[in-house]
């Protein structure tokens, strides 16, 4: 990986893991904010909603700057943190895995419980599709009517994936844009001002 791409799943994964007759189930899930985190969790709980634990871990952004590792009643560090130790281990983000654990009267012990959550996490991303993602960021491309080809033929140029287009006192693309390929596109909006091309990069939402 680099600063430019990271890796994370493909889609939804399954695994489990059973020891001593209790059953953990886990899913690893692809998400991208903390809603989608919060979305599949009420999914999971509604889904399972007699288990009687819901441990968790997650790893946000490209620079894995949002996690969370969650017990559910299980003793502190032995649920949450192993499961996040496999994502770490990976060195994966935008992504949750969730174990539910149905408990078969038998327990664990703290070691055994960390064993269980590592084991049922490791066996949901082993059947997984990894794949490495570029690294993007939106930008707003301004400029007068009468240079609306140009404008367009930057999109093209450089594969920007359009988001919306906004026609108020000037014409504005949003567009996607790989961070790789953020040096050369402002070079290449330098060279149009210097030909007298009206044309700007902003990195924020148009407001108008």
């Amino acid at each position: 990986m680099s600063a430019y791409s990271f890796f994370t799943i493909e889609d939804t994964s399954y695994g489990i893991y059973k020891e001593k007759g209790s059953k953990f189930l886990s899913f690893a899930i692809p998400v991208d904010s903390e809603l989608s985190v919060k979305q599949k969790l009420a999914e999971l709980k509604k889904k399972y909603y007699d288990a009687h634990h819901h441990c968790y871990a997650y790893v946000l952004g490209a620079d894995k700057d949002k996690f969370k590792a969650f017990d559910d009643g299980e003793p502190n560090h032995s649920a949450g943190a192993p499961i996040l130790g496999q994502l770490r281990a990976k060195d994966l983000t935008n992504v949750l895995i969730v174990v539910v654990r149905y408990f078969g009267g038998v327990k664990l012990g703290v070691g055994g419980l960390l064993h269980a959550y590592k084991a049922a996490a490791e066996d949901a991303l082993a059947k997984s599709i990894i794949s490495e993602k570029a690294v993007t960021k939106t930008i707003v491309i301004g400029f007068d009517y009468q240079y609306n080809t140009e404008a367009m033929k930057l999109i093209k140029e450089f594969d920007l994936e359009t988001l919306d287009q906004h026609y108020g006192s000037e014409g504005k693309l949003v567009a996607k844009m790989q961070l790789r390929i953020e040096e050369k596109i402002l070079a290449k909006v330098k060279l149009l001002n210097d030909l007298k091309i009206p044309i700007q990069i902003n990195f924020s939402e148009p407001t108008d």
